[in-house]
């Protein structure tokens, strides 16, 4: 990835390619989880928290990692499932398949996950025979021309029943090419002893791996196509879904409707009946039913908007609660503050939150309205009902029902423009 950031803490849809992983995995609520990672990789164990952390060092192939999490397994029975940090398009469902098959009649040792992929390149084959029974793997390099024309690879994650997997973790060698202990040697090993080892085939989407950033995109795009058709199987409309972004915590209600390019960051909560027009970016947001937002709105983290809110075009709203029926249609920023019910604030206002230290609250009461261009210096506190007159600076609280102005006198000059121009213009002659 040429990253300073371990691989599998790259994010697809706002979440680590590692979390997508154990989110698929934690629906099944396993007994235990470990993560195998390499010595000093403290950020891959601080993403993986609350599951054991088993260090593999030196990184000696994966059946060396599967060696590795053996102590953590001391006592249990049951199936353990061997899946890949960097598999951010793993499935519940595929998991689940691969538990089956390993639970079949036949009792097998290993279920090994194979795929179809359109160029089956280098991959490991997978050899099965007429009954559907795993033979061998075989490395591309390694492969007959007969073998290499198989169409069904490897995608290396593997569900092993607990009771047999010491054995064949124990027959492991590192004499190969490769000069690693290899996961995939195990299947030779169960069928030497009359073990059966089986194979469940899965879409090459779920099982892609990603070690490059160009991969990652690929990721990226598959993923996003996945999240809009789910939200739109939803109740979701979209009207451009190609330009929509989504990150995989995203909630939508039903009867909602997003325009074209809407981006969702994380934490955004969307209730029935909302309409997010074009160009808007939403993150740590959450929006009750009814309410409308956008073209060009931001809303930041701790943006709360009540039912039938309006926030409209280049409108930014962070850390505010926008209360049922208040209306911040246009060029308004928004911070540390709430807004009353069916207040109105007009074009422009600012609530001047910050003080180049400290962040403070701006309180506006239900019914209020604020005229355009107004300043409303933090903390202070606008009553319900009350209103600020166009181009005021407030500083001081504003009581209910009361009018307030807090603008320079205006002056008029009668003649004063045209004896300007005048003067502008002889000056230029004479030049």
């Amino acid at each position: 990835m040429k990253s300073a950031q371990p691989k599998v803490l790259h994010p697809v849809a706002g979440r680590a390619m590692l979390g997508h992983v154990l989110d698929a995995a934690a629906v099944l609520k396993p007994a235990r989880v470990i993560i195998v990672t390499g010595k000093g990789q403290d950020a891959v164990a601080a993403a993986a928290q609350p599951a054991k952390i088993a260090i593999q060092h030196p990184a000696r192939g994966t059946g060396h990692a599967v060696m590795a999490a053996l102590p953590a397994l001391k006592g249990f029975r049951g199936d353990v499932v061997v899946l890949f940090g960097d598999t951010p398009l793993l499935t519940t469902a595929l998991i689940q398949n691969l538990l089956a098959a390993r639970r079949g009649k036949d009792d097998p040792a290993a279920v090994i996950v194979g795929f179809r992929p359109v160029d089956p390149a280098a991959y490991g084959r997978l050899i099965v025979d007429g009954k559907g029974k795993l033979q061998k793997i075989v490395e591309f390099k390694n492969a007959s021309e007969e073998e290499r024309a198989v169409r069904l690879c490897n995608a290396g994650l593997v569900a092993f029943d607990s009771e047999r997997l010491p054995a064949l973790l124990k027959k492991l060698s590192d004499k190969n090419a490769q000069g690693e202990f290899l996961l995939t040697d195990t299947v030779e090993h169960a069928n030497a002893k009359g073990w059966t080892c089986r194979v469940v085939e899965a879409d090459p989407v779920e099982v892609m791996g990603i070690n490059t950033r160009a991969e990652l995109s690929v990721a990226e795009a598959a993923m996003q196509q996945r999240l809009r058709l789910a939200a739109m199987a939803g109740g979701v409309t979209m009207t451009a879904p190609e330009t929509v972004y989504l990150r995989k915590d995203t909630q939508f209600g039903r009867d909602v409707v997003i325009e074209p390019f809407v981006v969702f960051g994380p934490k955004v909560s969307v209730g029935d009946n909302v309409v997010i027009r074009s160009h808007s970016h939403i993150e740590g947001a959450s929006i009750a039913e009814g309410a409308t937002v956008g073209p060009f709105a931001r809303l930041r983290p701790g943006a709360k908007l009540a039912a039938n809110a309006h926030v409209g075009n280049f409108v930014e709203i962070k850390n505010a609660s926008i209360e049922a029926g208040a209306k911040v249609n246009h060029l308004t920023y928004i911070g540390d503050a709430r807004v009353g019910a069916k207040a109105n604030i007009g074009a422009g206002t600012i609530t001047c939150n910050y003080d180049g230290y400290d962040k403070h609250h701006t309180d506006i009461g239900a019914g209020a309205f604020i005229g355009s261009n107004s300043a409303l210096v933090a903390p202070v506190k606008i009553g319900d009902g009350a209103i600020v007159a166009a181009g005021s600076v407030i500083t001081r609280n504003v009581p209910a029902d009361a009018l307030s102005l807090g603008r320079g006198r205006q002056e008029d000059k009668p003649g004063k423009a045209a004896a300007f121009r005048k003067a502008k213009v002889a000056t230029r002659k004479k030049k």
